[in-house]
Parts: structure tokens; sequence; C-alpha cells
């Protein structure tokens, strides 16, 4: 189901019953561009600290938007073992443009193609994206709003809108979850004040528009539920910045809104990246060579796992795939949860012993991988939003020696050994350069090929040995050391 500004007020209510009544959330996003061309020192490497990374990855983020949000809701069925319904849905979205606030954001070129290959509507994104606004854009405007300190000027002064905060306050006070109340008699840029006063004010209510006036409808505030992505960092990036605040300088800071946000995240990247290799299955590029393998006869639990169907209004996805439609990349990421689960079990268990099977079962089987999110490239191949991060597992960094090739550059080191693998490359000094690639077996190889090379030595890198800031500190030490030794002989008196 697809869902734009005309129809988002009349579907959210249903979205977030759905919601609370779900054992956990798939979610997908597109951008109008994934990462800026950044200059090199700004481009992401695996020498970057998880603090680096997010830093050059805040820039691209704040530099893009979103156009789509797929969620798909997945729900146990009653009654029927291990069997689920999905509920799929495409958000078109659109930054608010009202009064002074008006944002800017940029495309990227192959972005764009990327999506128009995959049938994308732009038309509905830019004509009939559903407006937006973080928490911060939304103070901004109730706090004109409430002063008066507004383009259009306020039709309502703050007794009136106080008066009206007080009533459903009163109101809400004694309704249940799912009870609404009409206010009637409100129309056009009221309409607006009020609505967005009232969901800044009250943060457990939805407010729609209608003929007979505005509908305040009680909703939980959080819903709690598990939400599932395939590579979900950079999702995640977006979901702070532009529904959330501004994303923080403060790299520690983003990782504790995330996890207050969304205490429990499971990337299916980082779970089948894990146990893929021990199970044979064949190399896989993206998500969707992830689902087919698993829906194969390779996977030794094909016929035994979950069984998922879909919702009505959803059933062109079991028609038809979608590569790279929002709704139907994060049907595929609840669909190879509710699988790699199972596998896990299975292995746990063995084929003729698994207990009866629910998703809280599949959920502590998936615990060690609760909240650990995959890093595409960075120091540490993935972010833990729970806790510290994990220590590095890359392989080690080479370190290369350059003789007889005067004013090489990274670029000229890198071109030499791509065709043998792929290294990122840092500059240590005039001649040496730092190697860094994330297969052990790319550091075997090459230690081997250049092994006695005339003017390429190849060597592991001792941080104690040869950094430039030890040995500058060593050669301090040696100074200090010897002036000190002839002070003391100098000043020695004569026997």
């Amino acid at each position: 189901m697809d869902v734009g500004a005309d129809e988002f007020e009349q579907s959210l209510p249903l979205l977030q019953e759905l919601v609370l009544g779900a054992d956990f959330v798939g979610l997908d996003i597109e951008f109008t561009g994934l990462r800026s061309n950044q200059s090199r020192p700004q481009q992401i490497s695996l020498f970057d600290l998880p603090s680096e990374w997010y830093l050059k990855t805040r820039q691209s983020v704040q530099q893009f938007t979103i156009c789509q949000i797929g969620l798909s809701v997945f729900s146990s069925i009653e009654g029927e073992s291990n069997k689920y319904v999905a509920h799929s849905c495409n958000f078109f979205l659109f930054p608010t443009t009202f009064g002074v606030l008006d944002s800017e954001f940029s495309f990227q070129a192959s972005s764009v193609q990327f999506l128009n290959q995959y049938g994308f509507d732009y038309n509905k994104f830019l004509k009939n994206g559903i407006p937006y606004m973080n928490e911060e854009q939304e103070k901004k405007i109730k706090h004109n709003i409430l002063t008066g300190n507004w383009k259009v000027r306020s039709s309502l002064d703050k007794d009136q809108i106080k008066v009206v905060i007080d009533e459903v306050t009163r109101w809400l006070d004694l309704a249940e979850e799912g009870d609404w109340m009409t206010l009637p008699g409100i129309a056009g840029f009221q309409a607006f004040e009020i609505q967005l006063v009232l969901r800044q004010a009250l943060p457990n209510i939805w407010t729609v528009l209608r003929d007979q006036g505005i509908i305040v409808k009680k909703m939980l505030v959080k819903a709690q539920k598990p939400l599932v992505g395939h590579n979900m960092m950079t999702d995640l990036l977006h979901l702070h910045e532009k529904f959330f605040r501004p994303l923080p300088e403060s790299y520690d800071q983003f990782k504790l809104n995330i996890h207050n946000l969304f205490p429990v995240l499971i990337d299916t990247k980082n779970v089948t990246k894990d146990i893929w290799k021990e199970l044979n299955f064949p190399r896989v590029s993206n998500l969707s060579e992830v689902y087919e393998v698993l829906n194969s006869d390779l996977n030794p639990t094909k016929n035994s796992g979950p069984v998922i169907i879909h919702a009505s209004k959803c059933e062109k996805y079991a028609e038809t795939k979608y590569p790279h439609e929002a709704a139907y990349d994060a049907f595929l990421c609840g669909s190879v949860l509710l699988k790699v689960a199972h596998l896990l079990l299975w292995r746990v268990h063995g084929a003729g012993s698994l207990p009866e099977l629910s998703f809280p079962l599949y959920l502590d089987v998936l615990a060690p991988y609760v909240n650990q999110v995959n890093l595409i490239r960075a120091g540490v191949p993935k972010i833990n939003f729970s806790g510290p991060d994990y220590p590095s597992i890359r392989p080690p960094i080479l370190l290369l020696s350059v003789r007889r090739w005067p004013g090489v550059s990274e670029q000229q080191v890198y071109r030499e050994f791509q065709n043998l693998c792929k290294f990122d490359v840092r500059r240590l000094s005039r001649s040496q350069f730092l190697l860094l690639t994330n297969k052990f077996k790319d550091a075997r190889s090459i230690l081997r090929e250049y092994r006695g090379h005339p003017t390429l030595q190849i060597s592991l890198y001792r941080y104690w040995r040869h950094s430039p800031d030890i040995n500058c500190l060593l050669q301090v030490c040696g100074v200090v050391a010897t002036w000190a030794l002839l002070a003391l002989v100098l000043g020695r008196p004569d026997p």
C-alpha cells in the first residue's frame, strides 16, 4: 500500500494499532543521496574509529533527505503455530514548508538514476509527499505561534489555545486508549494551529481534521517493538535527524538517543554476515539475494520454518518482486529475520527436538545480535547501541616502505595494489604508507606476493615501533636524557 499526504491522516491510526499489536516492525528507507562527494580526508575509511565514521557520515545525512519509508508490520496469527501476517506500507515524504520553515536538501544523480531504474514514483514524492519535521523545528513553530511572531498572523490568542488544551487534558484523564473526542467549528489556519499545539503539548494523542471539526484520539506514546533493518545504520541516522533532533556532534550522545528511541534493534546484515560462512551458503551482495538463499533448498530448515503471508492490500508482493521499493525491502528484512532465527534455533536444538515455536523464543536466540548494527567501512565491523563498542577484529595494519619512487602519492599506492586486492591507504611519512583491508586473506596474500620486492617493502605495522609520534617522543626523551647527563658531568665539582 502506498501512502502520500492525501492518505496519511486516514492511514496513521490504523498503522499505530497494527504496530501496538505486532511482534516486530521491518524498516527500509530510500534517500535522495547516500554520500556526498567529499574531499579525500572526509571519505570514510577502514582506519576510522566509530566516532570518526559517525562525524563524516553525519555531514552526508544533513545534506540529503528521505523520499520514502517502508514499514512491514509482522504479527503472529493467534491459534496458528509459527504463522505470521505482514502489513507492508510505503510512505512518501517531503519536508514541511510552512512560514519561515523551508528545508534545503540535495539530490545525488547516481541515487536518482538507481531509484528510477526500479520505478520509483518521483511525482508522488515531490507532489504528494507527507510533510514532516523534527522536534526542534516543531518547537520553533510552536513558539512562533504562541508568541504571535509569525509571518501568517495567528488567528487564535494564547487564552483561546489554553482553553482548548485544558478541555482536551480533562477528557484525556478519563479516556481509554482508542477513545476519541471532537473539537467542533475549527477550520483553516486555526485547525493547523490547534493540531500543532495539541500534538506538541500532549504526545499521547493524534489529531485528524474532519468536516465536523478536529478529531482527537488517545494513543500510546511508544510501542517499544523490535525494529528490524538490513545494513540499517544510515536509516537510523536519518530517523534521528529528520524526525527527532538534529544529529549531535557527540557520537556517544547519538548512541544514547537512538537506544532511548529504539531499545530493541536487530540488523539482519549483522546476523547473516556472522553465520553465513558456517552454513556454507553462497556469497551474497544484497538483501534480495539473502532472502533467495534462505528460501532455497540450500536452507535445511526451508520446509519447517515460519509461514509468512501478506495482509490484504499488500498481496502484490506475493506475486511480484519489487526490489528497492521501501515497503518490499522492509518485508524482506522481517522475513529474513524470522528465517534466520529459525535456523539459529535449529542449530541449538536439532531438527527433531524444536520447542513450541513463538516469536519470544526467536528473540531469545537472537539475543547476541540485539542492538548490534553493521558498519560498512570503519575500524570496527559494527556499533553496539546498548553498551561500549567491541574492539576491532580487522586484519592487521600493514606498513609499506617505498624505495626509489620519489613523490609517490596515496592514489598511486592504491592503484599499485588494486588488481590484487582492495586496500585503504593512509600516508605515514614521506616514504611510508599504512595499508588496511577487511579481509585476512588479502593481508596474507600481499605479504606473500611482495616478499623481496626491490621497491616496495611490506611488513606488519607496530605502533610502538613505527608511529612518528612515538619516534618523536623517543627522540625528545633521548635529547633530554643527553642534556641531563651532560649537566651532571659538567656540573660535577673538581676533585
